[in-house]
């Protein structure tokens, strides 16, 4: 099973065609403060790519939860990945406080933003805004080639609208297809 596969058989939950690149992986986890979190969230994990950029941060005492709505994903990932520090729940990043039970010191996410419906989005936002903590990270990313969509700028314009702070990363050329991070941070 591919991620080819499972967006064949799931356009409209899995975002993507290709697994995401190391490098995007990389960018993802970059100045996140990884290395000092106890609680991270990760939503729509996939194949495991920036979860295991991830868990290469994490400190030894950490936790990762990783909440895929796709269940074959999710079973996958649990089967091949042997890390204590990482749970996998099968479920909606819309249900992300009942998920992880407590605030998490940031959010790195691979959801489909752009494919969502607008009110859909605005709940997951809500929910990664609900648990992190002050002064909480969440990163995302979106590909060049659709940043000047409506649905892209309107999910730029509703992370502008509930983080304090928000930046753009430089274009992660070597990643198919290229795309750039969003990082966002709330006040402390």
């Amino acid at each position: 099973m591919s991620i080819t596969t499972e967006f064949l058989r799931r356009p409209l939950t899995t975002g993507a065609v290709a697994a995401s690149s190391r490098r995007l992986a990389h960018a993802m986890t970059e100045g996140l403060g990884l290395e000092q979190a106890r609680i991270v969230v990760e939503l729509g994990p996939g194949t495991g790519v920036f979860t295991d950029a991830i868990l290469a941060r994490l400190a030894p005492d950490a936790r990762l939860v990783a909440v895929e709505l796709n269940p074959v994903l999710a079973a996958r990932l649990s089967a091949t990945r042997r890390d204590t520090r990482l749970t996998v729940v099968a479920g909606s990043a819309a249900e992300l406080a009942t998920a992880v039970g407590e605030p998490v010191d940031a959010v790195v996410s691979g959801l489909p933003w752009t494919v969502m419906p607008r009110e859909r989005r605005g709940q997951i936002l809500d929910a990664v805004t609900e648990v992190l903590v002050p002064g909480g990270r969440f990163t995302t990313f979106a590909y060049l080639h659709a940043a000047w969509t409506p649905p892209a700028r309107h999910f730029t314009a509703e992370l502008a609208c509930r983080f304090d702070r928000l930046e753009r990363s430089a274009v992660v050329w070597g990643n198919l297809p290229p795309a750039f991070v969003h990082r966002a941070t709330q006040n402390p």
